[in-house]
């Protein structure tokens, strides 16, 4: 199985639990699991993390070749059937809608729809009356399967072990 990561998976790793200078451990296994072809993210996410400048920013210019195109013909026109269906949507209110067609979520949903992979993020399930829309969601709606990092980390069974001093 592989499994396409949304920006929150590199920006909490690098923000909190596996600091870039402290765990370098797991920057390494994303290296080794996208070689092995279980890791990928996308070209708008790839967007997203390099715009900041930081640390992050500069480990993901190394490695644009872990970003899958969105050029293909399926994945745009899945994007399309998920725009539509989030403009559809009762609630949230239109400018919520359009904010998140314009980022890499609806993008990440399609591109998982159409490859068959799974999506690592770390957004959990909104109820129907929320106000944001959330990756897990949509997902349900089209049947695209998403896990956290942390699962992720168990099913592909990382082992990060810390170094002797």
């Amino acid at each position: 199985m592989s499994y396409l990561l949304d920006a929150n998976s590199y920006i909490q790793a690098k923000n909190s639990h596996y600091r870039m200078n402290f765990c370098p451990g797991f920057w390494d296994w994303l290296d080794s699991s996208f070689q092995l072809g279980h890791l990928s993210s996308i070209s708008m996410v790839y967007k997203e993390l390099v715009e900041y400048g930081d640390e992050l920013s500069s480990w993901a210019k190394q490695r644009q070749i872990q970003f899958d195109s969105i050029d293909d013909k399926d994945t745009q026109e899945t994007f399309g059937r998920i725009a539509e269906y989030v403009m559809a949507m009762k609630l949230p209110t239109d400018p919520e809608k359009m904010r998140f067609l314009e980022g890499a979520d609806p993008w990440l949903i399609a591109k998982a729809s159409t490859t068959g992979k799974t999506i690592v993020t770390h957004e959990v399930l909104a109820p129907d009356n929320s106000k944001k829309i959330k990756i897990p969601n949509i997902c349900k709606a089209f049947k695209v399967n998403y896990i956290t990092s942390f699962d992720l980390l168990d099913t592909l069974q990382a082992k990060l072990v810390m170094a002797r001093i």
